[in-house]
């Protein structure tokens, strides 16, 4: 299916495809299926160019090679990663988040908050202070007034002098708000010294959205799984990492007299089946404006006859190997030779930006065809 789709979206540049309604159509529904195929309705709005967080970025790089691939299924917890700034922008440290864009459907598995600690001001840092407690509460309504209650989320020791991200879990706040969005007040950050009374803030001072560099920011992250099963082909070899794949020039797609030279087509050639390169360019296909990583990546397809005798150098199954027999016997009729199919599949992941500028790193398995062979 996937490699269908990208011969149709992907064959020609974005702007390059013919006027007649019919050729609009059929790109327009291998489109409108592409999307289904990563999760969406409509691509995201493009907002221009914008910086993703360093985290977002450090972190794709981590679970992804450079071509998207997964390096390894259990890097990631989940399949999904969200991130979001700060809305509040209060001179308090206070900060509250919009988490509109994640689905009811998706699970929350775990929250982060993450402040960047400023070192403190020349004028305090012989403080006698060397260590102080960072408190995180979610604020809550209290039923039938208008007051508010808090309740404590992370609590830990935070050297005076350090600075630098700190990372605080937040799950509980983030499992209530998803339930009931109204109780979405505003987190707030409570620092006292280890005797417990209140701590100077110009001693102890977080980056805000307002005042500090954008890459500093307040950030929430989010790690959730979307539900979505991957097939039994991949399951059977989790474990093995897709950095054993056979790298191809992944530069540019291979240009159209090399795929036709590669398959023998020609010389009327049909070559026993195996994997060749299906590049797919993100750029041609109009999704280049909100796509972070990668530009692109090698599907790869599988292509070949499956003759008898099958050898294991083409991965039969058992029931590949006795419909082959069947069929050189021409024991029963209308019986085919056996299929050359994509036999390992790997996922790929994507950093994008959503419809709100939130940076998302998605996980999509079964989109690269790791080997092929005869079922």
């Amino acid at each position: 299916i996937l490699c269908a789709l990208l011969c149709a979206a992907a064959a020609r540049p974005f702007n390059a495809f013919p006027a007649d309604t019919e050729s609009e159509e059929v790109r327009s529904a291998a489109i409108k299926r592409l999307l289904e195929v990563f999760g969406m309705e409509d691509p995201p709005a493009v907002h221009g160019h914008k910086q993703p967080p360093q985290y977002m970025l450090d972190l794709y790089n981590t679970v992804a090679d450079v071509d998207g691939v997964t390096r390894d299924p259990s890097l990631l917890e989940g399949n999904t990663v969200r991130s979001f700034f700060d809305r509040l922008r209060s001179e308090q440290v206070e900060f509250r988040f919009n988490l509109s864009s994640v689905t009811k459907t998706e699970k929350i598995l775990t929250a982060e908050l993450h402040l960047f600690k400023l070192r403190p001001q020349a004028a305090l840092a012989f403080n006698r202070h060397h260590f102080c407690q960072v408190s995180i509460y979610q604020l809550m309504e209290v039923s039938g007034s208008n007051s508010t209650d808090r309740k404590l989320l992370s609590s830990r020791l935070l050297p005076v002098h350090s600075s630098g991200w700190e990372v605080f879990t937040i799950t509980p706040a983030v499992w209530s708000w998803m339930t009931d969005e109204g109780s979405n007040l505003r987190l707030h950050v409570v620092v006292r010294t280890l005797g417990g009374s209140q701590v100077d803030l110009k001693l102890i001072r977080f980056a805000s959205g307002r005042h500090h560099h954008p890459s500093k920011q307040p950030m929430l992250v989010l790690f959730t799984d979307d539900g979505r099963q991957s097939a039994t082909l991949q399951s059977s070899d989790s474990e093995e990492s897709a950095s054993t794949l056979p790298q191809f020039p992944m530069s540019a797609p291979p240009s159209r007299s090399a795929r036709s030279l590669d398959y023998g087509e020609d010389l009327g050639v049909s070559k026993p089946c195996q994997r060749w390169p299906l590049y797919v360019d993100f750029e041609e296909i109009g999704w280049s404006g909100w796509i972070v990583s990668p530009r692109g990546y090698n599907a790869y397809h599988c292509k070949g006859s499956c003759p008898f005798p099958l050898g294991q150098n083409m991965r039969p199954t058992n029931h590949a190997t006795v419909q082959s027999i069947i069929n050189a016997l021409k024991l029963v009729r209308g019986i085919q030779t056996p299929c050359c199919v994509p036999d390992k599949l790997y996922s790929i992941n994507l950093l994008y930006f959503d419809d709100d500028e939130n940076v998302v790193l998605k996980q999509y398995n079964d989109m690269v065809a790791g080997s092929c062979g005869c079922h």
